[in-house]
């Protein structure tokens, strides 16, 4: 060895192994998947690497020799540690972790529950983040990594896919405390004097209510916000009767349903991802879960 190290290939001491384990170049190479030819070019290799002889050629077979002989329990160690750090190292790249920010309006987060469920059963590491909004945070500025939104994206560097285009019933909540201000039973005229609570634009929601016969102007709406739990507490607490998404306002139970049903309303959902961030495993496995549990 010259007082050096050898400088050889793992390939070469794998070659060698294999040979001795299986007993010929041929079952060697049958083996490791290669050729009879390769095997014998590695031990070649690896012979010259060592400066040693590894094997004696006798007619068509191969024998030990001492040298040989003294290399293969070390060899066999070097074989389990390699073996060890492929399985090490495979686990690592299978781990998916990390955190995923996804972004929603309130109507798409109720779908949630479900696929977030699955999401911490099947890949425990991931910690999504969830920002509930009605502005529509920036993808291609990574203000989130998955958004589902309500209008469909038109950037072309943006992922998406349409999800879920069902009816979804929007209603009238109240509590029954504000109701008692009515005389029952509560006819449509009746709501005339009342206060409504908005999350949209006042107009539109004024024709909504108009189609279903609701004498309902401008001065009716008293307060309007962008937050639907704010609104959800102010329906709550008496302050008038709200429009909510029936997944919203059948829930909770200080809430109740005034006797005047809106029209479905068909709702269309586009999850949405950054082209370059669908190729991050963590958000690839949280954007395809979203479509496969979302999907009609």
């Amino acid at each position: 060895m010259n007082g050096r190290y050898a400088n050889f290939d793992w390939n070469q001491a794998r070659a060698f192994l294999a040979t001795v384990e299986e007993g010929s170049l041929s079952a060697a190479a049958r083996a490791l998947g290669s050729t009879q030819p390769t095997v014998s070019r590695q031990i070649s290799a690896l012979e010259q690497a060592l400066d040693l002889v590894l094997f004696e050629r006798v007619g068509r077979g191969l024998t030990l020799t001492s040298g040989g002989s003294k290399l293969v329990d070390q060899l066999r160690v070097m074989g389990e540690a390699a073996h060890q750090i492929s399985l090490q190292a495979f686990g690592q790249t299978q781990r998916i972790d990390g955190t995923v920010c996804i972004t929603a309006s309130v109507g798409a987060a109720v779908l949630l529950p479900p696929v977030l469920k699955k999401l911490r059963e099947s890949h425990p590491g991931i910690c999504v983040h969830l920002a509930v909004s009605t502005a529509a945070k920036d993808l291609q500025r990574r203000e989130a990594d998955i958004a589902l939104r309500h209008v469909e994206p038109d950037q072309p560097e943006l992922l998406t896919r349409e999800v879920t285009r069902q009816p979804v019933t929007s209603r009238l909540y109240v509590s029954p405390a504000y109701l008692d201000r009515f005389s029952r039973p509560l006819k449509k005229d009746d709501l005339s004097t009342a206060d409504f609570l908005n999350f949209e634009d006042s107009d539109r929601l004024q024709r909504r209510l108009r189609e279903i016969g609701l004498p309902i102007a401008t001065e009716n709406f008293k307060i309007v916000s962008d937050d639907w739990m704010i609104m959800c507490d102010f329906i709550r607490k008496g302050l008038g009767i709200g429009l909510l998404p029936e997944t919203i306002g059948d829930h909770d139970p200080s809430l109740q349903r005034v006797p005047f049903e809106m029209p479905p309303v068909a709702v269309q959902t586009w999850i949405t991802v950054h082209r370059e961030l669908h190729t991050t495993p963590r958000i690839r496995v949280v954007y395809d879960l979203l479509c496969s549990e979302l999907a009609d």
